[in-house]
């Protein structure tokens, strides 16, 4: 992985993928319905849209309630900035100029099923994190390890559901 040995300011990456025996179209109805992640992580609590909006669409913002038990309970407004349907869906947490993280879907037909990754960016905007490093500076490649190791594994959980809910 990119992210061994890396600071916040480095902006980290992980990924992860999968393959899925279901049609792209059928796959990505699961991955633009954020209403579902709630139930496919133990950290995200909730998710409602904003503004009127009632789906995935470019522009779209929902807030997402999240709880951890280092880091307690907090609430973040994500933009959707990649809309492209049985294709790319993603969203910026906070400000989608300089967002605290950016989470990506990307969907690939692959031997007659879809090819299903996971990507996400840390900052280069602050977030809970920010402040962790802040307290302890000497402490922040472990702080960064340890949070991205947790957003892997907690992606690898989130395809496994999304597996199972689109071969069923």
């Amino acid at each position: 992985m990119e992210w061994t040995g890396a600071r916040y300011a480095d902006t980290p990456t992980v990924e992860v993928t999968t393959w899925i025996d279901a049609p792209p179209q059928r796959v990505w109805e699961l991955v633009s319905d954020v209403t579902l992640m709630p139930g496919m992580s133990d950290e995200l609590q909730s998710i409602a849209w904003l503004d009127g909006a009632t789906g995935a669409a470019l522009g779209a913002r929902f807030v997402g309630r999240s709880k951890h038990q280092a880091f307690g309970e907090w609430a973040t407004t994500s933009t959707v900035v990649e809309c492209e349907p049985a294709r790319v869906f993603a969203w910026a947490v906070e400000d989608p100029d300089r967002p605290s993280a950016l989470w990506r879907f990307r969907l690939e037909p692959k031997d007659d099923g879809t090819e299903l990754s996971q990507w996400m960016r840390m900052g280069p905007g602050r977030s809970g994190l920010s402040m962790a490093i802040d307290a302890m500076p000497d402490k922040e490649q472990k702080i960064v390890f340890v949070r991205m190791r947790e957003f892997e594994h907690n992606m690898t959980a989130t395809l496994a559901h999304i597996k199972q809910l689109a071969e069923a």
